[in-house]
């Protein structure tokens, strides 16, 4: 489904480039220390959360691109829908693997504090970042923001529900509490990768 943009104002179109830089530039520290993490912890709730942030980082830099190439802006925002959407498909399948063998008891997620701290920080920064975006796509009429305000009030929905998973496990050495959030996160994916095939923001934000 394609989008009307309005004529943006040149202080709306700053704005914009401003939410996105923030967001890129915390995605990119989010992913990475996510995944990192996750590595290092073996912890399927970590590499589903950072997989998100990954696909994050790509919708933020699509919007910025839609701005800037406006001529093409629809068939950007379709062709990126559709690559976002397979790619939470993959990371679904691949969190669920690894759930499946924790919980199994091939391996054991390790408590993490790294992996608190930077799902803390997602927990405050984003529900903000995903304010904005609403607010600035009400004014553009713009779906790729709309989008992208859904998938960064994900990011905070997953954020807390990691939390919880490896804060359990920190605190009272419950190791399949991680992969249970892990678990609990995969259907979120899964609807943002069919709403994204679709051309749709997801509807939790």
């Amino acid at each position: 489904m394609g989008s009307v943009l309005q004529v943006p104002t040149d202080a709306t179109l700053r704005r914009i480039q401003q939410i996105q830089t923030i967001t890129i530039a915390w995605m990119v520290v989010e992913a990475c220390v996510s995944l990192w993490t996750a590595w290092v912890a073996r912890s399927p709730a970590l590499l589903a959360f950072g997989g998100d942030s990954t696909i994050e980082l790509f919708s933020a830099g699509v919007v910025v691109w839609r701005f800037r190439e406006r001529s093409q802006s629809e068939h950007v925002e379709r062709r990126a829908a559709r690559i976002a959407g397979a790619l939470l498909f993959a990371v679904s399948a691949c969190v669920a693997a690894v759930s499946a063998i924790s919980l199994l008891g091939y391996q054991q997620p390790q408590p993490t504090y790294w992996g608190l701290a930077i799902l803390a920080g997602a927990a405050l920064i984003m529900p903000w970042l995903a304010q904005q975006k609403r607010r600035l796509s009400a004014i553009t009429n713009s779906a790729a923001l709309r989008a992208d305000a859904a998938e960064s009030a994900l990011c905070a929905y997953l954020s807390w529900i990691a939390l919880a998973g490896i804060g359990v496990n920190t605190i009272w050495h419950i190791a399949w509490a991680d992969s249970a959030a892990a678990l609990v996160i995969i259907p979120i994916i899964l609807r943002e990768g069919i709403q994204s095939m679709r051309g749709r923001a997801c509807g939790c934000c």
